[in-house]
């Protein structure tokens, strides 16, 4: 069967139907005031009669593509510079001249901006964040609607707009952003409070990640959870309280909904603030309760690192920008370890995290942002969330337009011993200082007992001196790894050191 008669065969059988079988359609994340990734190809894609050809026509390109057997067909637009003057995007369909158009399109930077609760922590619920939501501009967004699907979706719910997004680390990070390179700045955000890593996982890991295999066959077996699932999703709406936590807790699910559908989405890169639900327990898979069965904070990092490469997958692009926002300060001990309080090393708390996370910048085109000066010792959503702007901005000017100015703050380099003194030397720690003019804090020293002692600090040049009264034999530095730990090392740009430790103890 030729083409034209494949095509009148549909419209016939779409009329017989009440189905629009032929009907010319793009993706999900294409609507009107869309902002398109500069300086890279931007795929655009769409639906359509099978084997037809679609022609899409945007900044003066024209592209052209043929469907698939199943109506599936994707252009690829050459990279094109930024711009800020809004412009039609054109899908013409060439058997009917049938046409799609969405307008005020703009060109400039996106980022997808992922994670938990305090991703989606309001821009409004900050003070000095909401100050600055009148000053916005170029600022557009796309937020996704939350919901689960038990297969991976091809479509979601959301359309942007031409304004910013209501969350205070998207919002603000776009914010300095713009300001930073003066083009567009576009942001989708898809996240969901109490949502683990394993939410956010494709199904195909496990063939990579050995706990998240396991979940997915629990998964598979318990017939009980996937009817409540279903009897949720095909319910009343707005769904309880319960059945909302009940829905965003589960693995996978939320990868289906609310992330697949946006791939390869043209973008610079993704912003993740997540880890907080993965921080139950140390090696992870509790049985109780049912939500702490994931990766735990000693699993977690590798399990990022998975995630990262898959995710890359799915755009299509091994240089795509990760940038990862290190869990701020907070204080809850885990029962399996000493219960020393928020500052002492020894304590099972955030610290293990954080060094889970930090594991994802052994990755190309992967940062982690330091954090840990802020948060709030009682407090799992801080609201101290404009710095954590500032710094992805940094990070993302730094990374993708080769900016000069420093990113990062210290971090460690080397350790030097020196009879009952140890000697930490630090990259990007030109101007090394203290934000408050006192002595270092945050360091503690161990010998061959392993028992952590408060260290005393100085700092010479670009290194810091440490010692401890009584510690003859100095051997392991922990800095900053703790829960709430009191932190004042900075480098000249103000950024604080990173936490590190320089022990291979088990927790």
């Amino acid at each position: 069967m030729n083409r034209l008669a494949l095509f009148v065969s549909l419209i016939a059988l779409s009329a017989n139907s009440g189905i629009a079988l032929a009907e010319l359609s793009l993706a999900s994340p294409f609507t009107d005031n869309a902002v398109l990734q500069r300086d890279r190809p931007v795929p655009i894609w769409g639906t359509s009669a099978p084997e037809a050809t679609v022609t899409v026509q945007f900044a003066r390109q024209t592209k052209t593509a043929v469907a698939d057997s199943e109506g599936h067909w994707k252009v690829t637009l050459d990279p094109m510079p930024a711009s800020q003057d809004p412009r039609d995007l054109s899908v013409t369909y060439a058997h009917d001249k049938q046409s799609h158009k969405i307008t005020n399109v703009l060109v400039g930077e996106v980022w997808i901006c992922s994670g938990q609760s305090n991703m989606q922590f309001a821009a409004t619920s900050c003070p000095d964040i909401k100050e600055l939501i009148p000053k916005a501009r170029r600022i557009r967004s796309f937020a996704v609607k939350r919901t689960v699907a038990f297969e991976e979706q091809t479509t979601l719910e959301g359309e942007w707009i031409e304004s910013h997004p209501n969350s205070a680390v998207a919002f603000s990070f776009a914010y300095f952003l713009e300001k930073q390179t003066d083009v567009p700045v576009g942001i989708i955000l898809t996240c969901w409070g109490s949502s683990s890593l394993e939410a956010w996982m494709p199904r195909d890991m496990v063939n990579t990640v050995p706990h998240f295999r396991t979940l997915m066959q629990e998964f598979d077996r318990d017939n009980e959870t996937q009817e409540r699932i279903q009897s949720i999703l095909s319910g009343r709406k707005p769904w309880s309280r319960e059945d909302d936590i009940f829905l965003r807790r589960q693995s996978n699910l939320l990868y289906n909904a609310m992330m697949h559908p946006l791939a390869p989405y043209g973008c610079r890169g993704l912003v993740w603030y997540q880890g907080e639900r993965n921080t139950q327990s140390m090696d992870g898979m509790l049985k109780e309760p049912w939500y702490s069965r994931n990766s735990g904070m000693l699993k977690y990092g590798d399990t990022l690192k998975q995630w990262i490469r898959r995710y890359r997958q799915d755009w299509r692009n091994e240089e795509m920008e990760f940038l990862i926002v290190m869990l701020p300060g907070f204080f809850k001990a885990l029962p399996t370890g000493p219960q020393l309080g928020p500052e002492h090393p020894a304590t099972h708390s955030w610290a293990w995290m954080r060094e889970s996370q930090l594991k994802a910048s052994e990755l190309p085109n992967t940062n982690v942002v330091n954090t840990i000066d802020l948060g709030d010792v009682n407090n799992i959503h801080p609201k101290d969330k404009l710095p954590i702007g500032k710094r992805l901005a940094l990070l993302a000017t730094r990374n993708t337009l080769v900016s000069k100015g420093e990113a990062e703050g210290p971090s460690f380099k080397q350790m030097e011993r020196k009879g009952d003194r140890i000697v930490i030397h630090f990259r990007n720690a030109v101007g090394l200082q203290t934000s408050d003019g006192q002595e270092p804090a945050g360091f503690w020293l161990a010998g061959p007992s392993r028992r952590w002692l408060a260290a005393e600090a100085s700092i010479r040049g670009e290194s810091v001196t440490l010692h401890a009264q009584k510690l003859f034999e100095p051997l392991h530095v922990r800095y900053a790894f703790a829960g709430k730990p009191k932190v004042n090392l900075i480098n000249q740009a103000g950024l604080p050191a990173v936490p590190f430790r320089t022990d291979s103890f088990s927790p």
